[in-house]
């Protein structure tokens, strides 16, 4: 920093403001300082920074996985959020593992971010214990917990199933399939056994049956597990209507109907979850429960900006709903 001071022709805390916050300098000093830094290819020290600061720059994101494109989009909402303000998120990777959640914040805390903001409600005991004394603003996105650690952004996956289940019964259905991953095992989305918990609360509310309510494989993060899972529906002699607990798994049960010949949605009719960009272009068109994945990842980054600048932010829980679209695939 004093060398590209001395270049610059500036005092050391110039060079600090323009690259902390460039506002508060005249247009002519920060051309010039900025000139200086890259000729002389100067990095800021962020570590360093941080030791007087108490700021390190980055946000821990914790999610399932990246091959949901969903959580891909909240991530990139959060930084769009958070960028201009010199934050960028630091990103892992669960596996839809409470463990290995447990793991991940173990790994991350002792780099000190500056905030958290991890996926889900359902923590170990330990997990929970390490959010709530980690000193720093926690987020939990994509759900709508009764007593977040300290703060939530999302929406409630339960009555996401709930609105499904009326939403096919409106259609006509009275045979009405739900298919989701299992619930035991390591890696578990929990998201989605919400759903279909609503969905089989629908179901029997409405006097319907609920038993067709299928519980197959591992967390569902790829098309297989939809092919999968309608095949073993099938098998025990199909539904009217199915809802799955992504559009992921619906795309692969649209594709194993295509296989057998059966016609979606004149034999059985398809309902997912997240509105997927390969749902909206598929033939037939998916007809889903829509989330803004972007809007939670920039909701949450303003949340966070809001916190911490110090301000009383409200509600704890900020719900941002969700939406039925119907396309072809349900008639």
């Amino acid at each position: 920093m004093r060398d590209v001071s001395r270049l610059a022709g500036v005092s050391p805390m110039t060079v600090s403001r323009t690259l902390a916050e460039p506002g508060l300098v005249s247009p002519e000093a920060r051309a010039r300082v900025l000139a200086a830094v890259d000729r002389l290819g100067y990095v800021p020290d962020r570590g360093a920074g941080g030791l007087s600061s108490r700021r390190t720059g980055f946000v821990a994101l914790i999610v399932p996985t990246l091959t949901n494109p969903n959580f891909a989009d909240t991530a990139a909402g959060l930084t769009a959020a958070m960028r201009p303000r010199g934050y960028q998120p630091l990103i892992g990777v669960t596996g839809y593992s409470v463990a290995e959640e447990e793991v991940v914040l173990r790994a991350m805390l002792p780099r000190r971010p500056d905030a958290i903001v991890v996926a889900g409600m359902r923590h170990s005991p330990a997990a929970r214990d390490l959010l709530a004394r980690a000193g720093v603003p926690v987020v939990e996105i994509w759900d709508r917990p009764e007593m977040p650690v300290d703060r939530a952004v999302g929406f409630s996956n339960y009555e996401a199933g709930r609105l499904a289940a009326q939403a096919l019964i409106d259609l006509g259905a009275t045979r009405i399939a739900g298919l989701g991953p299992e619930r035991t095992g390591e890696a578990r989305d929990f998201r989605g056994e919400e759903r279909l918990r609503g969905l089989g609360d629908g179901l029997r509310q409405a006097g319907l049956p609920d038993d067709l309510i299928l519980h197959h494989g591992r967390a569902a993060g790829a098309f297989a597990h939809g092919a999968e899972a309608m095949a073993e529906l099938l098998a025990r002699g199909g539904a009217q209507a199915v809802f799955l607990v992504s559009d992921i798994s619906a795309f692969g049960a649209l594709m194993e109907c295509q296989r057998r010949g059966l016609r979606v949605p004149q034999d059985v009719r398809i309902l997912g979850f997240g509105d997927f960009e390969i749902g909206r272009q598929c033939v037939p068109r998916l007809s889903t429960i829509a989330v803004d994945p972007v809007g939670i990842g920039r909701r949450t980054g303003e949340l966070l900006l809001g916190l911490l600048d110090g301000e009383a932010v409200a509600p704890a829980v900020v719900d941002l709903g969700f939406r039925l679209v119907l396309r072809e695939s349900t008639g």
